[in-house]
């Protein structure tokens, strides 16, 4: 724990870049126009928030740094394909991400379809390649995981009901409920298979890992609303106030920016209290809620 959070973190995305840079196919490899729009997609980007929690929780269970990178490009593969698809017209349809055009206009749509079904089938051929836990009923356990957190049950399904959402007053508890399955299953993923790398904790510190993962992922799209709301399309590297444009439910929406921003508050606390009795080993996890609540991008 020498490393300040900011070096630590630059460290963690350094490694987690150089490992998906080897492991994307190259661009000479056919079909190279998908491979291109793969590697554009991917490298060169983004906050890299869940490879950091990956990182973090697998940092608290001790566990081989190697493991933790393989399932940290995992779920990031996941998540960038998730942005690939959601930016198509038939979706969110933007024209801008991570500060550049989205893979649709830089490509065109059916390469971006298949970009990002493309990188979800190497996210699973990561994890399925070489032992990632200390038994392999644990690591068949990290592949469902991942697997439910990704389809109509986590991710996809939020999407869905996203989408079906539009133009509509939801309650509180079903934009919760939307945002658990949209953004937080695979951050909870992400938490959870950092941990599971290790076969160093009890089901009980796997519990609280769980649950304080599930505060960091609604903490995060509570960010995510105010972030669509104040900040610039420039600093965001994506189109600011789509979803006041495209007459979305939001926390900000329901609660309004000073509610929205003490629920945030509210979820960082329950996050940092979900980690007592790991003490210092926690230290990196807590680090990364504080960048997640305090982050301007």
């Amino acid at each position: 724990m020498s490393l300040d959070f900011q070096s630590w973190a630059s460290s963690c995305q350094t490694r987690i870049e150089t490992f998906l840079e080897a492991r994307l196919p190259a661009v000479d490899c056919v079909p190279e126009r998908l491979h291109k729009a793969m590697r554009y997609s991917v490298l060169g980007g983004g906050k890299r928030v869940r490879p950091l929690l990956s990182f973090a929780a697998g940092e608290l269970a001790g566990a081989d740094s190697e493991r933790i990178t393989i399932v940290a490009a995992a779920v990031e593969l996941i998540h960038a394909y998730s942005l690939v698809h959601d930016d198509l017209p038939c979706m969110d349809d933007d024209i801008l991400r991570r500060g550049k055009p989205t893979c649709h206009i830089e490509y065109d749509e059916a390469t971006a379809l298949l970009t990002g079904d493309s990188l979800q089938t190497l996210a699973f051929e990561l994890l399925a390649e070489r032992p990632l836990a200390d038994a392999p009923e644990a690591q068949l356990e990290m592949i469902a995981q991942l697997a439910l957190a990704s389809g109509s049950r986590g991710m996809a399904g939020g999407q869905a009901f996203d989408l079906d959402s539009v133009g509509k007053m939801l309650s509180l508890p079903e934009l919760e409920f939307m945002h658990i399955h949209k953004t937080g299953a695979l951050i909870r993923a992400a938490v959870m298979l950092g941990a599971r790398c290790s076969s160093c904790l009890s089901n009980e510190q796997l519990a609280k890992l769980d649950h304080f993962a599930k505060c960091v992922g609604l903490a995060f799209q509570v960010v995510d609303d105010l972030l669509d709301t104040e900040a610039t399309t420039a600093t965001l590297g994506k189109t600011a106030g789509k979803d006041a444009e495209h007459n979305k439910p939001t926390y900000v929406s329901i609660l309004g920016i000073s509610q929205a921003r003490e629920l945030a508050a509210k979820l960082q606390h329950d996050a940092h209290q979900a980690l007592d009795g790991f003490n210092e080993a926690a230290l990196r996890l807590r680090q990364v809620t504080d960048f997640i609540i305090k982050r301007k991008f």
